[in-house]
């Protein structure tokens, strides 16, 4: 459930028309409107489907949409009401020119189960009036309602998804029972309500959460949407904790005017400059190692899923998709194979009584997109126990799968390619691993965070005056003392380049960077000391040139360090600023007395 636009003023409702239970209906087809609110895929701001929602019940004098479904269930009228606003939510979707490529949301009250049949039935004929397949809609069951004491609910829900129809659980969190929903019965998305969503940027706990939700719910083959999402961060926060889907004012507010509705929305688009960069690597390696196995659609026949097991007999198991080309599962040669095998089996599938679709024999299988990045692939893998592969999709369609065996490759691959930027000399992590190290940890608000860059102060004029063996044990031992510093699964060591080194730090505080790095700066001046020759220990600096040739003296050789502050629940859009205001102040460091400056949006300190 979304949002509702803000009340009329009080005059407005003072002159609502007075009517009784019987006119409810009456009125509500007068006043009452369809909208749509886009719901846009994460990666590219490129609408997937709408909710269809109610407006104009302000008008009758309700104050949401919720109030005027419950007083037509008081008035005995909620399903008639529900008719009529699923035929009009049919009938727009059906004027719209792309409606074959989208998913029309629409809202289930639980308190119809009872007469859910009706709804169906009713539903399928517009469908097929309209020429709208099944799998274009998809019905949000809500976790306002218990659904425990339902028994009609189970078998609601199965017939659903045998005729195609697709399952959301609406308002996942905060209600009754949508844990045991998505225990109990397949269903295609997970609707993350807006509680978690607000704020998310700048609450850990919210962000721990919605990662193990969208986590659990991957495993299981089910993607998901984050509700309610108004702001930029809120929507960086979410993408970032692996939602499939966006629905929320930052995106679109629900339209009336169908007319007003665009194929891609800005927003997401300009968002997606901040995306994070550690899964393009991945991205590339796991297309190299996809699997694009022939898939099976859920209106099949069973006599043409045997064909397909006959011509490739080493093949076990084949995806179901449904006519949008989303999966379904996973159908398996054992699932079918009594059938197949069996003396009258054959007679059975001929019967028009045995109405059993692939759907009924499809199992559920791990599913993700094609940038998800390869460790957590890995890990969705690795839960659902037993699981053949990995469904892998892009813009929300089937792209192939991935076996196990391709994992294991991707991540082998990707660990020969860290050790390959290895710093030759130091062997410290290099370049490209520095980058994603910032471009993962700028978005990740759960701790306060340091961004700390090294650069020797004098450090030209002692490798021309020595040679570039010394310069190069100045330079080792500076990494060895990195090592000793900078120790912990919340530390982060890398080198640049030369004389020219990278550390972060997830956690603690200014004082405590401070102590690390005074300590760290301190024992480099001592220790590289021993460097240099006695004559020039002594005088306190040697003889060079600089940069424009001009013969002078140099102190002896230190380091200089410039540290990035970004607070915990601070987001860094862009991690270009961090590498920008590092290179500003570089100069200051240098020409500080203790060789350190911190820096924050907010303050400068030398």
């Amino acid at each position: 459930m979304t949002r509702s636009p803000p009340m009329p003023a009080a005059a407005e409702l003072l002159a609502v028309r007075r009517f009784g239970d019987d006119e409810l209906l009456t009125f509500a087809k007068l006043v009452v409107e369809t909208a749509f609110q886009p719901i846009v895929e994460a990666a590219s701001g490129a609408v997937f489907g709408y909710e269809s929602l109610i407006r104009g019940h302000d008008r009758l004098g309700f104050e949401s949409p919720v109030e005027l479904l419950d007083r037509a269930h008081q008035a005995g009228q909620l399903l008639a009401l529900e008719h009529m606003v699923n035929s009009r939510s049919l009938a727009a979707f059906a004027t719209l020119p792309d409606f074959a490529r989208r998913t029309l949301f629409i809202n289930l009250d639980s308190r119809l189960v009872a007469e859910a049949s009706d709804v169906v039935d009713r539903l399928s004929s517009h469908l097929k009036r309209a020429g709208i397949p099944a799998s274009s809609i998809c019905f949000e069951i809500s976790e306002r309602f218990d659904h425990a004491g339902m028994p009609e609910f189970g078998t609601l829900l199965g017939r659903l998804r045998q005729e195609g129809f697709k399952l959301a659980i609406d308002d996942f969190g905060v209600g009754h029972s949508g844990m045991k929903v998505l225990c109990d019965h397949a269903v295609d998305y997970l609707k993350i309500d807006r509680y978690f969503v607000a704020g998310i940027d700048a609450d850990a706990r919210k962000r721990h959460l919605v990662r193990n939700m969208v986590d659990a719910a991957h495993v299981l083959g089910i993607r998901v949407v984050a509700e309610g999402v108004e702001t930029e961060a809120e929507f960086v926060a979410c993408r970032d904790a692996g939602c499939d889907l966006m629905q929320g004012w930052y995106i679109a507010r629900p339209q009336t005017d169908l007319s007003a509705l665009q194929a891609v929305y800005a927003p997401v688009a300009r968002a997606r400059a901040a995306r994070r960069g550690s899964g393009s690597f991945d991205s590339i390696l796991i297309r190299r190692q996809i699997e694009h196995l022939p898939a099976v659609r859920e209106n099949a026949s069973l006599e043409s899923v045997f064909e397909q097991f006959r011509k490739d007999p080493t093949r076990t198991f084949f995806p179901v998709l449904n006519a949008n080309d989303e999966p379904r599962g996973i159908l398996h040669e054992y699932h079918v194979k009594e059938l197949s095998y069996h003396p009258f089996g054959r007679d059975l599938l001929k019967n028009k009584l045995y109405q059993k679709s692939l759907s009924h024999f499809a199992t559920m299988a791990p599913v993700a997109d094609l940038d998800t990045p390869a460790e957590r692939l890995l890990a969705i893998f690795a839960d659902m126990g037993g699981s053949e592969c990995v469904i892998l999709t892009e813009n929300m369609r089937y792209a192939g799968i991935l076996s196990a065996s391709s994992l294991l490759k991707i991540i082998s691959e990707k660990q020969l390619k860290a050790a390959e930027d290895q710093n030759p000399l130091t062997g410290l992590p290099g370049n490209r691993s520095i980058h994603d190290y910032l471009q993962d940890r700028a978005l990740d608000g759960d701790q306060a965070r340091h961004f700390c860059y090294f650069d020797f102060d004098n450090f030209k004029p002692f490798n021309d005056h020595y040679g570039f063996q010394m310069g190069d044990r100045a330079i080792l031992l500076f990494a060895s003392l990195l090592r000793r510093h900078f120790v912990g699964g919340d530390m982060f060591i890398g080198h640049l380049g030369g004389d020219d080194f990278f550390a972060g730090v997830s956690g603690g505080d200014e004082t405590t960077v401070t102590a690390l790095l005074e300590s760290l700066l301190a024992d480099f001046a001592r220790e590289a000391r021993d460097l240099y020759a006695v004559e020039d220990l002594q005088a306190g600096r040697i003889q060079g040139h600089d940069r424009d040739g001009n013969r002078r003296d140099f102190p002896l050789m230190r380091c200089s360090a410039v540290v990035v502050c970004v607070a915990e629940g601070e987001l860094v859009l862009d991690p270009q600023q961090i590498s920008a205001r590092i290179a500003a102040l570089k100069g200051q460091a240098k020409s500080s007395e203790r060789g350190i400056v911190f820096c924050s949006g907010q303050r400068d300190a030398a």
